[in-house]
């Protein structure tokens, strides 16, 4: 053994740095223990915060499936069928049903062979003057009602002749002439009714100045009720500071074998009333 061996100073420093070394394994044993333990806690959490997800979901797919189950509400009547039986039904429906021609002239399409068909057939005699004839006074009341539906229906003609009836002037601008002072709200009433049915195309003069209607022009609206279309009628010629009678719905009932037909023009409308 060497004197170095020996040394009372070299001991104490082997013994410190080896005291040293297993004291700082310790702290990372420590540390890992720590660290894994904590994480094997949140795992624990996360799966009771997991459980009680999946038990909602089972509850909430348990609910749906109960929705979709059949239902007989009375005899011979079931409802809330399972969709895919309500899609298999609807497919074989449509490959049962034959092709069938449009029955409906509202359907059809202004400008389409169908269309041009009904516009070569035999004119349908129609008396505009009788249809004018029944148009109320200027002073005749009005049911709110009636003006309640005719603001409801006009949401889609303010697209165009904006919210204000200003048209193209309006704010924002518009691309349809005016509803305000319009002379061709004032009368006939007929022409009014008969663009709703038809719709115009082409140039129109309101007011002194000539309006080139925009693509695509006024399209029909034929889709409307006899009510409704009377309605917004009667609504555009008591707003915007025009005053005149109101549309009855016979009115329009008159001229629905206007339907179909081509777009109107200028040229086919009756002067407005002076």
């Amino acid at each position: 053994m060497s004197k170095q061996s020996d040394n009372p100073l070299v001991r104490f420093t082997a013994f410190f740095w080896g005291a040293a070394v297993f004291s700082l394994f310790g702290v990372i044993v420590l540390l890992f223990w720590i660290f894994d333990g904590g994480k094997q806690k949140g795992d624990v959490l996360e799966e009771h915060a997991a459980a009680d997800r999946y038990a909602k979901r089972a509850e909430v797919d348990a609910a749906q499936a109960k929705n979709f189950e059949y239902k007989v509400v009375e005899e011979g009547k079931t409802v809330q069928v399972p969709p895919s039986a309500a899609f298999d039904l609807v497919g074989k429906t449509l490959l049962a049903t034959k092709p069938a021609a449009v029955a409906k002239p509202e359907q059809i399409v202004p400008g389409s062979p169908r269309a041009a068909h009904i516009g070569d057939g035999p004119a349908t005699n129609i008396d505009v003057d009788a249809v004018d004839a029944k148009t109320p006074a200027a002073d005749a009341p009005i049911d709110p009602a009636v003006m309640a539906m005719g603001k409801t229906q006009f949401v889609v003609c303010s697209a165009c002749h904006g919210a204000e009836g200003k048209g193209a002037a309006g704010t924002p601008p518009g691309i349809a002439p005016p509803l305000e002072g319009s002379d061709w709200l004032k009368g006939p009433a007929s022409n009014l009714i008969r663009i709703q049915l038809r719709g115009l195309n082409g140039d129109l003069h309101v007011l002194g100045k000539v309006w080139p209607l925009p693509a695509p022009t006024m399209a029909p609206l034929a889709y409307q009720s006899d009510e409704q279309i009377a309605a917004v009628l009667t609504y555009v010629r008591n707003s915007f500071g025009n005053k005149f009678g109101p549309i009855l719905p016979e009115q329009v009932t008159m001229l629905r074998s206007e339907v179909g037909k081509p777009m109107l023009t200028e040229a086919d409308l009756l002067k407005p009333q002076p």
